[in-house]
């Protein structure tokens, strides 16, 4: 399931409906700008969970370089959170990896090509290009059940979700 919010506030009070659950940060995907993670998440901000989740990424672009190769190679030395220099993104959680898993070619192909090589359909990864680079923080986690997909579901719009899926 994944939706797109607009600002920290509504990403956060989404992040806190997923924790009320069991749902932990290391179950929960955050694609964002580094220019958004700037500005919603950086020094100056307030230190919350989903925000050390959004700085896990900061600061390891400038020891991955720009290659494919070097990328692919420090997701899997940190785990579960990467900067991605080259297209100004930060991504954390399982995604990660699997974007580890899609090989240099998803990665060299832009977001789009790397969210279509993990498995997500190309127009919704438009979409989530799109709303990444106006400003956007994407957030997804995989249910463990329908109820919990239900109560998701209505808690992202209740949020201020975008796009949601599922």
């Amino acid at each position: 399931m994944t939706s797109t919010f607009r600002d920290r506030a509504s990403a956060e009070r989404a992040y806190d409906s997923l924790s009320s659950r069991g749902y932990t940060k290391d179950d929960v995907n955050l694609l964002m700008s580094d220019d958004t993670r700037k500005t919603h998440f950086g020094d100056n901000t307030a230190d919350t969970e989903l925000g050390s989740k959004a700085m896990e990424g900061a600061g390891v672009g400038s020891a991955i370089g720009g290659t494919a190769g070097a990328v692919i190679g420090a997701i899997a030395a940190i785990g579960t959170s990467v900067a991605l220099p080259g297209l100004g993104l930060i991504i954390a959680g399982p995604l990660a990896a699997a974007l580890a898993g899609a090989g240099a070619g998803g990665l060299t192909g832009g977001l789009v090509g790397a969210l279509v090589g993990s498995g997500i359909p190309e127009e919704r990864a438009a979409e989530y290009e799109h709303d990444i680079k106006n400003g956007g923080i994407v957030m997804g986690v995989k249910p463990r059940n329908d109820e919990d997909a239900r109560h998701f579901q209505e808690e992202f719009r209740r949020n201020n979700g975008d796009r949601i899926y599922y």
